[in-house]
C-alpha cells in the first residue's frame, strides 16, 4: 500500500474523487461545474497534496476524454465504457492520461499507482481489471517505442 502522506498519491486520490463526483453528478443530471471535491474534504485531507499534479491531471483528463475512452475501448473491448464500474473507469482515465497521453510520469509508475488506487477504492477484482487493461496498453506502447 502506498504511503498516504505521499503528495503525489494524495493528488491522485483527490483527482479520483473529483472525477467520480463529476461522473455521478452527470448521471444525476446535475451540471458538473457545480461540484468541486474540495468543498467536501477537510483542510487536513487537502493539506500535503501535490496541487500542481492534481490540476494537471484534471485539466488533461478533461481535455483528452475522447482519446482516453478510445484507448479504454481498444484495450477492454469486451467491456463497453458504460458497463465498466465507475471507479475503475476513473482510475483508468487517470493512469492513461498520466502515463501515456500527458506523460506526467513514466507509464510503469502510472500503472502501479492505478493498481494501488484500484485496491484502495475499487471492487474485489478491480486491481486485476485495471492491471489487464493498462498492461496491454503498456505492451503495445513499449513495442512502438522500441521500433
Amino acid at each position: 500500500m502506498k504511503n498516504p502522506d505521499d503528495p503525489r498519491h494524495a493528488a491522485r486520490i483527490v483527482a479520483l474523487q473529483q472525477l467520480f463526483l463529476e461522473n455521478y453528478s452527470e448521471s444525476e443530471g446535475t451540471p458538473t461545474e457545480d461540484f468541486e471535491i474540495s468543498d467536501y474534504l477537510s483542510v487536513d485531507e487537502l493539506e500535503g497534496l501535490d496541487e500542481e499534479l492534481y490540476r494537471s491531471l484534471l485539466d488533461g483528463i478533461h481535455a483528452s476524454t475522447d482519446q482516453t475512452f478510445e484507448i479504454i475501448s481498444k484495450y477492454a473491448p469486451q467491456w463497453p465504457i458504460e458497463q465498466i464500474k465507475k471507479v475503475d473507469l476513473q482510475i483508468l482515465r487517470i493512469a492513461i492520461f498520466e502515463g501515456f497521453i500527458g506523460k506526467l510520469t513514466p507509464p510503469k509508475v502510472a500503472i502501479d499507482e492505478a493498481i494501488e488506487l484500484a485496491k484502495e477504492f475499487g471492487g474485489q477484482a478491480s486491481d486485476k481489471f485495471v492491471n489487464g487493461v493498462l498492461g496491454a496498453l503498456y505492451e503495445e506502447h513499449k513495442g512502438k517505442r522500441s521500433n
